[in-house]
């Protein structure tokens, strides 16, 4: 399932390319929660704190990753 797309940034570095990556591994995660809570499989409550915890993670990459930007 890890079909990703290629990064097509202007200021290509090792670093953006990473951030791509983990940005495209969010919204996947975040559509697959979303699919688990209209199932029934989780609760709203369930996948909003699912989905908050993997967004300060992204953040978390994004600080790390992109602080020289």
């Amino acid at each position: 399932m890890e079909a990703h797309g290629s990064y097509r940034g202007d200021n290509w570095s090792p670093d953006r390319l990473m951030f791509h990556h983990n940005l495209e591994t969010f919204a996947e995660r975040v559509g697959l929660i979303v699919g688990l809570q209209a199932n029934g499989k989780l609760s709203q409550d369930q996948a909003y704190d699912e989905i908050k915890q993997i967004w300060k993670q992204l953040k978390q990459s994004r600080d790390e990753l992109l602080k020289r930007d």
